[in-house]
């Protein structure tokens, strides 16, 4: 089974990555944040850590406030180095863990947290900042992550509490994946900073040393604190030091120190923070009775014939396919999956099979595939195929033979405008 082995906290500051992309270890106002890291290195090395599950708050990069999730986890296999406004960080994408991933997601929404999930979107600073750390002069980290987005910059936001007992449940989910792991939890965000307003540049080391101190010894007193506290205590921006508290609480009470320092050269208090865990291994029974509870309500849905449930295995796996189908909302896309198919799939990297799904209106390979019914709906409307058509396919039937189930021989699409009114006719 996989097995927690201890937790990380780190600061995630640009300066972190601006300072190893400009090569400052020996500069002696930069060394303090190198000295950190160096430690966390040393131990994830040491302690053979396979996965890092990895909560970061991103900086509107990749989520912006049209759609800003509370919780949203990846559940991808890559995410590359997003473009902040001055270009992408020349540094290696970071590998995920599907696995692991797809079985925390399933044991989180069992446990009733309403989460998100991403996958094709890059990371910010939020994540490759500290990550970057990792690595040494024989290339970056080796291992994969899980990471996991926060979404602290518009309020309302989770409450202290919330954070605490998500850490809760991801102890249990971890424990209870089937694999053989080193599992790190990785916390990012903080110290104590304030990036806007007239209270920009604010820093309070005190509450920051308190904060790390509380956290190991007395850390519901942190889970009880309002986030007004932390404003106050650590300024707005430093109150994402909640993120920490997942972490907390995903390990045992027994934790042992292993390494803390703190440097306030400039905006932010940079902190580096490991703890090993020393709690008790899982009750097998207790790991088999959460097992059975994270499959409970989909247990048997994908027994019923004719039916294939839409996992997070199956959108990861084909979201290639389902990612260029879905891009036909936009107008020049759609124009040119008329016009011009065989170069924009090339252009998209589309495979043969792929390729050849489309072209031949494949509809039930498809969805045996894995691509969503509602891409399917979209490339219909655009090749100007009725839903009952479509569904007509799927049955192995004719259109007539459809409509005769029906208690209305009816056709109709998603299609709007003249596009619908073609359709109608036809």
């Amino acid at each position: 089974m996989a097995r927690i082995i201890g937790g990380i906290g780190a600061s995630h500051s640009p300066t972190i990555g601006f300072a190893k992309d400009t090569n400052k270890q020996n500069d002696p106002a930069w060394k303090p944040i190198f000295d950190g890291f160096d430690q966390i290195r040393a131990w994830v090395h040491a302690r053979k850590i396979d996965v890092l599950f990895l909560i970061y708050n991103d900086h509107v990069t990749s989520f912006f406030f049209d759609q800003y999730p509370f919780f949203s986890m990846g559940i991808d296999d890559i995410y590359h180095p997003a473009d902040e406004g001055g270009g992408p960080r020349d540094v290696a994408p970071a590998k995920g863990h599907v696995g692991l991933s797809h079985h925390i997601a399933m044991a989180l929404a069992a446990d009733e947290f309403d989460m998100s999930f991403f996958q094709g979107k890059p990371v910010d600073h939020g994540l490759l900042s500290p990550l970057s750390m990792l690595g040494d002069e024989n290339g970056p980290w080796p291992g994969k992550v899980v990471p996991l987005h926060c979404g602290l910059l518009q309020l309302p936001i989770p409450t202290p509490a919330r954070m605490w007992k998500l850490g809760k449940s991801l102890r249990q989910a971890i424990e209870s994946y089937p694999e053989d792991l080193n599992v790190a939890i990785m916390a990012t965000g903080g110290l104590s900073h304030q990036v806007h307003g007239e209270r920009a540049g604010f820093l309070n080391e005190e509450w920051d040393a308190e904060f790390l101190e509380l956290l190991e010894k007395e850390p519901q007193k942190l889970v009880n604190m309002r986030l007004a506290e932390y404003v106050i205590k650590g300024g707005m921006e430093g109150a994402e030091v909640i993120m920490w508290l997942i972490m907390r609480g995903a390990l045992s009470d027994d934790v042992t120190l292993v390494h803390k320092q703190t440097y306030a050269p400039s905006v932010t208090n940079i902190a580096t923070l490991v703890f090993e865990d020393q709690g008790p291994e899982p009750d097998p029974a207790e790991v088999a009775a959460y097992r059975e509870h994270m499959g409970y309500h989909l247990a048997g849905a994908e027994t019923v014939p004719g039916t294939y449930p839409f996992t997070l295995a199956r959108s990861q796996a084909n979201f290639r396919l389902n990612d260029f189908l879905h891009d036909l909302i936009k107008p020049a896309h759609r124009a040119r999956f008329l016009e011009d198919f065989d170069a924009l799939a090339a252009e998209r990297g589309l495979t043969d099979e792929e390729i050849d799904l489309i072209k031949g209106r494949k509809w039930i390979e498809m969805i045996r595939r894995g691509v969503s019914f509602f891409m399917l709906e979209k490339m219909a409307a655009v090749v100007g195929v009725s839903n009952p058509e479509v569904y007509a396919a799927f049955r192995g039937e004719t259109l007539e033979q459809f409509l005769a189930t029906r208690k209305v021989p009816m056709k109709y699409s998603v299609a709007g405008g003249k596009k619908a009114e073609e359709m109608d006719k036809a």
